[in-house]
């Protein structure tokens, strides 16, 4: 029987990227998202492209009731996760904190915090009964620096970050690898979220850069989880060349 792993936010991106990685790794796949449509054509990609099984899971992370549903059609077959990969996140605007919009700071708030969280926790209980597991939490260089305009979203990476390392002194007794990826500017559909949609607005931030592909952080991904069984990844920061940090990038 493969290893089983979950992906949330798989729809595009960093989550489609570590998708397709772990495919080729032979996972079966819980592959999760908003999207149900592009969800269930990419679990079909998968299931022909590599020959493993996947089972689609559509729903908004940051409703609970709707994560319970979900994840109660795991059943046994599905319900021994070796690996979760925490992905799905956004940022949603970049006003100042006296200009922001309330419901753009409680939509990352619940999920990048709050979804991961409830989610998490549901999981964690059948690894730390196995006493084996993985999880990978996806965060930001905006957890380790704050910038202007991103104060909440910020905020929100920086709990993630605080919240790995509580979950990996927490779960060091039940022999669960606890780890985390830091990307700087990475092209994907990001900026095109941050930005309400506008393509122009989002083209703007990657002008001049090469910037980080989803699949620069899934091959980081795919590293993380195939060391041995003595060896954790706590954290990878990864920027692009022309990055220095959060707010310090060199464009041609």
């Amino acid at each position: 029987m493969n290893k089983i792993a979950l992906i949330t936010g798989a729809t595009s991106g960093i989550g489609m990227a570590t998708a397709k990685v772990l495919a080729k790794l032979k996972y079966n796949l819980i592959i999760t998202g908003r999207r149900k449509e592009r969800l269930d054509q990419f679990s079909n990609l998968l299931q022909s492209e590599f020959g493993i099984h996947t089972k689609a899971l559509a729903f908004d992370i940051r409703n609970e009731e709707e994560t319970t549903a979900a994840l109660n059609t795991l059943g046994e077959k599905w319900s021994k996760i070796d690996i979760l990969i925490n992905n799905a996140g956004l940022a949603s605007g970049t006003e100042t904190v006296d200009q922001a919009d309330w419901t753009k700071w409680k939509q990352m708030i619940d999920t990048n915090i709050t979804g991961l969280l409830f989610l998490s926790k549901e999981i964690i209980k059948g690894m730390v009964s196995r006493k084996q597991g993985h999880i990978v939490n996806i965060s930001s260089i905006a957890g380790i620096q704050t910038y202007p305009g991103g104060s909440v979203y910020s905020a929100t990476k920086h709990a993630v970050n605080a919240i790995t390392k509580g979950m990996r002194i927490d779960l060091l007794p039940h022999n669960i690898k606890v780890s985390s990826v830091s990307p700087g500017m990475v092209d994907t559909e990001f900026s095109l979220v941050r930005f309400g949609g506008n393509q122009e607005k989002a083209n703007n931030v990657y002008n001049g850069v090469d910037a980080l592909l989803a699949e620069d952080i899934a091959d980081a991904i795919e590293y993380i989880v195939t060391r041995p069984a003595h060896v954790n990844i706590n954290d990878m920061l990864i920027m692009p060349t022309q990055q220095a940090d959060a707010t310090n990038i060199y464009r041609k």
